[in-house]
């Protein structure tokens, strides 16, 4: 590994910080979403709104904003380097129309930053992780329009500048490549019955990779030293059977799910087969010319993306049973073991993403989410958790194979160092953590910090670069 390697942990802002409505915050898309009932609401949000619900998990999350003292110490226990959050854009605009930023939220960011610099913790800051200002949902539908652009592009300029000796490494949106099937959720739009949610998904990925671009030009401009990447899930697509229609439903899946969205920011450029692929979704994009050029002459620095499992695709025809994925699905592996939550685990396509990804764009790649969800409880204040230190063993051991192989990765930070609210089913119960919190699915609890046993397993990882593994 190379000496300045970055190793660390992932949170987002709206699973980890809670805080929902402190100084000034506004409301997120996020803060609208419940707990137990959250499933069937992150594609269709059809009577969300509408209905109140006994508990939202974000409103307290594990209250990281009152917390992050005793947690950033935590993770310099463990000898991070680098620490994976995000900015809450309701913090800084809390109806992300305003033209001058909420100095609460900004100074919150400044004390956080300073915190991780004190122990010498690299932060990198994601710009947007699924939790934009919901008075955008009300005024403009979300990233459907393009007026949230230039609120981005006001966000960007702001912190650009109030955190440049602070933040050096920078990406745009997360699983940015999830807006055109997530369209709520992502990108902050409700999709009417009379609409086409393909010709909605992708006009919001052009817009928010156009806003991304800008983002890109104005790092660049306002902190020359500073690296900006984008953010993908990314899961290896496999085929079914050797059947070529099996072969050409994995590449067409790939395309449209993942790869899609890295042409547009990493090349700069939409790819040679979107014509077929658009006349065949009946997609017809809003875009300028300069649009295009500013896509074109702003690629992002380096590729991040999260890696949880793989994922096999075939013919229509096939019935075989599914399994669940962190955003999109796939076949049953029969080679593969799955979480309890349908995750199928597979480290050896850790292996494969990163060598697959830096085939075609040939830039550095970072691992910004890796871990595994499981329902734990705390035994004489602590979880012997052997089976997460063997996942993360596993796939840490399949990315220096891949570093071996020639690729080149800037740095690891799996998901997540603490346990946090889960995206997918807003549960509590599903743990990600070196540190165990005492929260329950209901908000209950002493919100105390335990320390798992793998909490000292990667403390070691670390101290020796990823040589000892044990």
């Amino acid at each position: 590994m190379k000496k300045d390697f970055l190793w660390g942990g992932a949170i987002a802002a709206n699973q980890a910080e809670g805080a929902y409505d402190i100084d000034c915050k506004g409301l997120s898309v996020a803060d609208t979403l419940p707990g137990k009932e959250r499933v069937k609401y992150l594609f269709n949000p059809s009577g969300l709104l509408n209905t109140t619900f006994d508990h939202y998990p974000t409103h307290k999350a594990i209250d990281f904003y009152h917390h992050y003292k005793e947690d950033v110490a935590l993770m310099a226990e463990m000898g991070f380097t680098c620490f994976r959050t995000s900015i809450s854009w309701c913090r800084i605009f809390p109806t992300g129309d305003e033209l001058e930023p909420n100095e609460e939220g900004l100074q919150f960011y400044d004390d956080l930053f300073d915190e991780c610099l004190k122990y010498n913790i690299q932060p990198l800051v994601t710009l947007s992780h699924f939790d934009m200002p919901y008075a955008l949902v009300e005024k403009y539908n979300g990233w459907v329009n393009k007026h949230l652009i230039d609120c981005f592009k006001r966000l960007c300029e702001v912190v650009f500048d109030r955190y440049k000796h602070k933040v050096k490494y920078w990406l745009t949106f997360n699983e940015v490549n999830s807006v055109t099937k997530l369209h709520f959720v992502s990108g902050g739009t409700i999709v009417n019955k009379e609409d086409n949610p393909d010709q909605v998904g992708y006009q919001m990925l052009h817009n928010m990779c156009v806003a991304g671009a800008y983002a890109v030009e104005l790092c660049h401009t306002m902190i020359p030293d500073a690296l900006i990447g984008c953010m993908i899930q990314y899961s290896p697509v496999y085929a079914y059977s050797c059947h070529p229609e099996d072969q050409k439903a994995a590449i067409d899946f790939e395309r449209d799910r993942e790869l899609f969205a890295l042409e547009l920011q990493a090349k700069g450029e939409y790819p040679f087969y979107t014509k077929r692929m658009f006349d065949k979704m009946n997609v017809h994009l809003d875009m300028t010319e300069e649009e295009l050029s500013v896509l074109k002459n702003n690629p992002v620095d380096f590729i991040s993306f999260s890696y949880y499992m793989s994922l096999v695709q075939g013919r229509d025809e096939l019935h075989e049973e599914s399994t669940k994925g962190n955003i999109f699905s796939g076949l049953k592996n029969p080679y593969l073991e799955s979480t309890e939550w349908g995750w199928q685990i597979d480290a050896m396509g850790l292996r494969y993403s990163l060598n697959r990804l830096y085939e075609i764009y040939r830039k550095p790649l970072f691992i910004v989410e890796n871990g595994i969800g499981v329902a734990e409880e705390l035994v004489n204040d602590t979880v012997e958790d052997d089976y997460r230190i063997a996942y993360l063993r596993s796939h840490i051991e399949q990315m220096k194979e891949a570093i071996l192989d020639g690729v080149d990765v800037l740095g690891y930070t799996m998901w997540s160092p603490f346990d946090i609210v889960s995206n997918s089913t807003g549960e509590m119960r599903k743990r990600y953590g070196f540190v165990y919190v005492d929260v329950n699915d209901d908000g209950s609890g002493t919100f105390k910090r335990y320390k798992k046993k793998s909490f000292n397993w990667y403390k070691k990882v670390i101290q020796s670069n990823g040589e000892d593994l044990q």
